[in-house]
């Protein structure tokens, strides 16, 4: 019978997992990060739950994550869990060292053309103003450089 560890190292030999298991590591390396910092704090899922205005399941699953096709937390919920645990959270862009995605991928789409005449719509064209002159819901984010930081927590009364 192999151990885990033995296990593993079969199973890694495989390009195929191997490149699948690399592909994790950046979702995993998060989740450990979501631990510690409630370990730092020295909470327990629940007390987060209660801070957060959720439920200990609910955290439970935030720092399982069961996978990014199961659960996709919104950066909401980060924020509200790096409020929980007193951090803040820090987006960066890394450039990648792989090939341009091919043509139709979300890096090559156009545009999308709206039109109506709601508040806050674009009609038949699309504006030309850069993403950091759009005034949006996340007031608290701000791009620097090649990141995206979260503004800290204003207290609440």
């Amino acid at each position: 019978m192999l151990t885990h560890d033995e296990l593993k190292a079969k199973a890694l030999r495989n390009p195929h997992v191997q490149a699948e298991y690399n592909a994790l590591e950046a979702e995993f390396t998060w989740f450990a990060a979501l631990l510690q910092a409630r370990n730092r704090a020295g909470l327990t899922q629940i007390e987060v739950a209660e801070r957060m205005g959720t439920t200990p399941s609910a955290v439970a699953r935030l720092e399982a994550g069961g996978g990014s096709q199961k659960h996709s937390p919104s950066i909401a919920t980060l924020h509200k869990y790096a409020e929980a645990v007193g951090c803040t959270v820090e987006i960066t862009l890394v450039p990648c060292t792989q090939p341009t995605p091919a043509a139709g991928s979300v890096a090559h789409r156009k545009p999308r053309v709206r039109s109506g005449s709601g508040r806050g719509e674009q009609t038949k064209e699309t504006s030309s103003r850069s993403p950091a002159e759009h005034p949006g819901p996340n007031k608290g984010v701000q791009a620097t450089g090649n990141s995206v930081r979260s503004a800290p927590a204003i207290a609440r009364a």
